[in-house]
C-alpha cells in the first residue's frame, strides 16, 4: 500500500465516528514516518469539496487541519452541486461529483451510470474543445435537477 493510501485510510478511520476530525499535520507525519507535505498532498487531492469534504486549516503553534464530510439532505446536496458546477466542468470533476453523490446515497447506482454516460468525453468528441465543458455542465446540471435517486 502506498504512503498516500495509508495517510488517506488513517484520516478516514479518524473520521469514522463523528464524520470529522482535527489533525496536526506535523504530528501525523511523525507518527506515519513521512514528510508533512505528503499529508498536504493527500488532503488536497482526496478530501476535496467534489468528493464531499470541507477542509479548514489554522496555522501557527496550535494549528490544525479540520476535515469534515459534508452532510446535506438530498435536495440541498443536489442544489449545492448544481451551484458549484458553474458554466463549465470537465469529465474528471463530473465523475468526482457523481461518485460522491452515489456514495452518500443521494443518487442511485443506476442514475450514476446514466449520468456518467451523459458526461463522458465520448459524447462530446464532435464538439470544439472550448465548447465541450460548457455543454457538459449544462447537461450535468439538468440531469441533477431531475435526479430521482
Amino acid at each position: 500500500m502506498s504512503m498516500s493510501n495509508i495517510i488517506a485510510q488513517m484520516i478516514l478511520e479518524m473520521m469514522q465516528e463523528a464524520g470529522e476530525t482535527e489533525i496536526q499535520r506535523n504530528e501525523l507525519a511523525q507518527t506515519l514516518g513521512c514528510v508533512p507535505s505528503q499529508i498536504n498532498y493527500v488532503i488536497s487531492s482526496r478530501f476535496t469539496p467534489e468528493q464531499g469534504y470541507i477542509v479548514e486549516s489554522r496555522r501557527g503553534g496550535g494549528g490544525y487541519i479540520r476535515i469534515a464530510r459534508i452532510k446535506y439532505d438530498k435536495g440541498t446536496m443536489l442544489m449545492h452541486v448544481v451551484n458549484t458546477v458553474g458554466n463549465s466542468i470537465d469529465e474528471a470533476t463530473c465523475r468526482a461529483h457523481i461518485y460522491n453523490l452515489n456514495y452518500q446515497n443521494i443518487i442511485s447506482a443506476d442514475a450514476s451510470r446514466l449520468i456518467l454516460s451523459a458526461v463522458s468525453d465520448k459524447c462530446y468528441r464532435e464538439l470544439e474543445p472550448q465548447v465541450r465543458d460548457r455543454v457538459r455542465a449544462s447537461i450535468f446540471k439538468q440531469m441533477l435537477l431531475n435526479a430521482k435517486g
